[in-house]
């Protein structure tokens, strides 16, 4: 058998640490990134759609033409998008999982009197969703 592969859609590249936590803890052989048109539209869901289905077909026939049931997805970014992908996954057969962070803040005054305020994100787990 074949070990599972680990899809994205994710609206920025995968950090180091994430990937060496997929290979570790979700024993995927593989990393399959979405060709660019994928990830363009995955990226830029139009705030104006009432509906989106017709708008994600690409995608989720992406997902289709690659994945094997049992594969991991790692699905994050648009609310209405990621809910309707991780029942596709659902559906199919695949494990969709998200990345949990441990955010810090840092507030910084500037000399203007405003302030400046950065975030920091850190990945932590992949937690499937549903559990």
């Amino acid at each position: 058998m074949m070990a599972p592969s680990l899809l994205l859609l994710f609206n920025h590249e995968p950090t180091p640490s994430q990937l060496e936590d997929a290979f570790r803890t979700l024993g995927v052989s593989l990393v399959e990134h979405p060709p660019q048109e994928i990830r363009r539209l995955w990226q830029s869901v139009p705030p104006e759609l009432e509906r989106i289905g017709g708008y994600l077909k690409p995608i989720a026939e992406w997902v289709s033409s690659v994945a094997r049931a049992g594969d991991f997805i790692l699905i994050q970014g648009d609310f209405g998008a990621t809910w309707l992908m991780v029942n596709l996954a659902f559906e199919g057969g695949l494990i969709p999982v998200y990345s949990t962070t441990e955010r810090k803040a840092v507030e910084e005054a500037v000399e203007d009197g405003t302030v400046k305020l950065s975030h920091q994100f850190k990945h932590v787990r992949f937690r499937k969703y549903g559990e």
